[in-house]
């Protein structure tokens, strides 16, 4: 593991020594000034991402390189975006404080602003369930969700209070998030909008983002603990791991469809994969400092982010069997 990490480092500066290992990593640069937060792969070929600091979504085309980006709207700042049932990408909006939706073929603008009692909820991510709701967090102490088919929208005030972040749909199509303020996930019951709540065995860990793999588990990015988390609901246990080096700090979780983890590191300014087989973990440092990957998701073959801190896209890519 340790000669690996070491050869990935090294391929900040030498390149090529990555497609030996299996992988290659690119970076596409984004307009200046857009502050990268999230990415959507899209069917197509295509990647969204959400230009926060311009208030705008993008949308990159990897085979040309070349981005545009679609106005949101006047003080837009966009957080979170996914790709839904529909093929269209769906945007968490802090700046709006609204759900926006946008036409892949016509480029279309759609809002559903938040009820005026939620205030500012500070929009953050979002996740369909089995039903086809869009369901989404407000750090400000909100969670909610969207029904696309008659436009109701219902939210509910955390009994916790602040913290709602990151979000996932397990494979069952379940909703569960993470308490970034609070240090604990939750399950929602989607009929009733009531919330279940869950600590980590680490206290204060600073449960930022979460996901869940194949077999419904959910594996949680402990950002002040520098952890990596993991909680099966069928039993009720709970796994951590520290990520390697002197200061971690883990921002965002995604689990690929090999059921292979990925985070993003603060600490170490790199993205690392963590295999739950061997329990390793593999760090691809960015070539650039302060790359400040917010985000990842992916589609097959790929894992994409976003370097909020250096105005690019990300990709690493599988060269071969995996």
């Amino acid at each position: 593991m340790i000669a690996r990490t070491l050869l990935i480092a090294l391929w900040s500066t030498l390149g090529p020594l990555t497609a030996a290992l299996g992988e290659e990593v690119r970076y596409f640069p984004v307009p200046s000034g857009a502050g990268p937060h999230d990415v959507a792969p899209a069917p197509d070929g295509t990647v969204w991402y959400t230009a926060q600091a311009a208030g705008a979504l993008g949308r990159l085309d990897p085979k040309t390189g070349r981005a545009e980006q679609i106005p949101l709207g006047a003080e837009s700042a966009p957080h979170g975006v996914i790709v839904g049932p529909d093929g269209a990408p769906w945007v968490t909006d802090s700046g709006l404080n609204a759900i926006v939706r946008v036409d892949p073929a016509t480029r279309a603008v759609r809002t559903w602003p938040l009820p005026a009692a939620t205030g500012h909820a500070n929009l953050n991510t979002a996740a369909f369930d089995g039903s086809g709701r869009l369901w989404f967090t407000g750090q400000s102490g909100w969670y909610g969700s969207l029904d696309p088919k008659t436009g109701t929208m219902r939210t509910f005030a955390d009994p916790d209070g602040r913290g709602p972040y990151g979000i996932t749909a397990t494979p069952k199509g379940d909703i569960w998030f993470a308490s970034l303020a609070g240090s604990h996930i939750a399950r929602v019951d989607t009929a009733s909008g009531a919330k279940i709540r869950v600590d980590p065995p680490t206290r204060k860990q600073g449960a930022r983002r979460v996901w869940s793999d194949s077999r419904g588990r959910i594996w949680v990015s402990e950002w002040n603990a520098g952890q990596l988390g993991r909680h099966d609901p069928a039993d009720g246990s709970w796994r951590e791991w520290k990520l390697p080096g002197d200061d971690p700090q883990a921002y965002a979780v995604y689990v690929d469809g090999e059921d292979k983890v990925w985070l993003t590191d603060f600490g170490a300014n790199a993205i690392l994969s963590f295999d739950p087989r061997s329990e390793t973990f593999i760090s691809y440092p960015s070539d650039q400092e302060d790359a400040a990957v917010r985000q990842l998701l992916g589609r097959e073959g790929e894992v994409w982010g976003a370097e909020s801190g250096t105005d690019r896209l990300v990709v690493i890519r599988a060269k071969g069997p995996r």
